[in-house]
């Protein structure tokens, strides 16, 4: 499996993050990681990578319920930023309301909806899913 260059996690829980980066390092996910804990901390660093030409991330595992800005409002202002790289979002949440799944499949770079925990399994299907588009 090919390693993604850059992984975004957007998630204010740091459990969470330290869980799920100690699977990524597990199976070769990543070569690096950012973390930002809310929407709007992602959204204005992302906005200066893009000002920047810097490298962005290829793909933003993108958590719902956060404070300040939280994942759908994220998604709402990330699609309005002109951005030619084609970044793959994964939403993932405790949420199993069948709602919040209805409106991730709205968002065109929205990929999946995964379901915490996230596991070895999970992560794995991500990285095939990635292969195919790329």
């Amino acid at each position: 499996m090919k390693k993604i260059d850059i992984t975004c996690i957007i998630d204010d829980d740091p459990i969470f993050i330290f869980g799920v980066k100690k699977i990524m390092e597990l199976i070769g996910f990543s070569k690096s990681i950012m973390v930002f804990q809310n929407g709007e901390e992602a959204l204005n660093n992302l906005k200066a990578i893009i000002s920047a030409n810097e490298k962005l991330p290829d793909v933003i595992l993108l958590d719902l319920n956060m404070p300040i800005l939280d994942g759908w409002q994220f998604l709402d202002e990330f699609v309005k930023i002109p951005c030619e790289k084609k970044i793959i979002i994964y939403i993932v949440s405790s949420s199993v309301d069948p709602e919040d799944m209805l409106r991730a499949k709205s968002y065109e770079l929205v990929s999946d909806y995964i379901v915490k925990p996230v596991t070895v399994e999970k992560l794995k299907v991500v990285l095939q899913d990635i292969e195919k588009v790329n």
